[in-house]
């Protein structure tokens, strides 16, 4: 460990066992806070509880499973932007599924999103499901899960997909997008992950999951498993599901050629080509973590091998490491 990791906070590991995110809520109610705070500072607080008046109505007339425990969340936490920021997907990612012939499957993690204080707050809960154990790297406050971990059984994340593209203007296009995620009745991706942790035995009953179940909106989905051959992308739509195996990277653009949607984030392809360069390496740590995929929106880098049940994991804010590496080590 080098100096400058010695300075920087430890990530929290939270054993909630079945308790959920309210039980972790009360255990760092003082990071969710600070979330809402850096929130604020962006955003009216009148605008951010409208956004949690039409948010939470939205999730009623989808009849959404989490709906109540959002519900209980928000009022916990007694501030605007509570419910809105469980179903704020502005993120933009870089990721993939390694699974070479002989090796155990890998998942590389990089999580993008321009808001202060996500990888300096963010906590690795470790949870107890139907299934079996996993660890989900999230927030308090926060219902879903969009990176995650379950040794033995598989490793999971989601991107954003491309915005459609209907019109010119970015700004409509992604008006018509919201409109219409507001009429479907799926569950958002950060739920979706949530139950497939939750419910799912192995890959193969994630895959199955995470292709089929109705979705609110566009996501991409990666996945790695334990045995040689399980891993690949998702792209998921609402009406259908397309698999890329691995080795595959995906930032935020469509791998399907022929689609011409608008990718998300800075630089999407020169982010999924430089992950994909440094796929075919050995790696048990985050040396394979630079630019572009590192980047100043960069809040989260993690990499999982499921069969042996390890994680590396590292939290991130504009001007570089919010905290110190995190190594789990599931069969230790």
């Amino acid at each position: 460990m080098d100096r400058g990791e010695r300075v920087l906070p430890e990530i929290p590991v939270i054993d909630l066992g079945r308790a959920g995110p309210v039980a972790l809520l009360e255990a760092e109610r003082d990071r969710a806070l600070a979330l809402l705070d850096a929130a604020g500072r962006r955003y009216p607080r009148m605008a951010l509880a409208l956004g949690d008046r039409v948010t939470l109505r939205w999730l009623h007339r989808s009849d959404n499973p989490y709906r109540d425990e959002i519900a209980r969340l928000a009022a916990v936490l007694g501030a605007p932007g509570g419910v809105l920021l469980n179903l704020s997907h502005e993120w933009a990612c870089t990721s993939a599924a390694v699974a070479p012939p002989g090796d155990s499957p890998r998942l590389f993690r990089v999580l993008d999103w321009d808001h202060d204080g996500l990888g300096r707050h963010v906590v690795a809960a470790r949870h107890a499901g139907p299934a079996g154990p996993w660890i989900n790297l999230t927030w308090p406050g926060f219902v879903g899960c969009v990176q995650g971990l379950a040794p033995g059984r598989f490793a999971a994340a989601f991107n954003q997909a491309p915005m459609r593209r209907r019109s010119p203007s970015r700004a409509l296009d992604w008006t018509l997008d919201r409109t219409q995620v507001w009429h479907r009745p799926g569950l958002p991706p950060a739920h979706l992950l949530r139950r497939a942790f939750e419910t799912c035995a192995d890959y193969a009953a994630a895959r199955r999951l995470l292709c089929e179940t109705p979705l609110a909106l566009p996501t991409l989905f990666i996945l790695a498993g334990t045995r040689p051959g399980e891993g690949c992308v998702i792209e998921r739509r609402p009406d259908g599901a397309a698999l890329h195996p691995a080795p595959a990277a995906v930032a935020n653009d469509w791998l399907t050629p022929g689609r011409r949607d608008r990718p998300r984030g800075s630089v999407s392809a020169e982010r999924r080509q430089n992950l994909s360069s440094r796929l075919a390496a050995e790696h048990d740590d985050l040396a394979w973590l630079a630019p572009p995929v590192l980047n100043p929106t960069t809040r989260l880098a993690l990499l999982a091998r499921p069969a042996e049940g390890r994680l590396t994991v590292q939290g991130f804010e504009r001007d570089g490491p919010a905290t110190r590496v995190l190594r789990l080590d599931s069969a230790a």
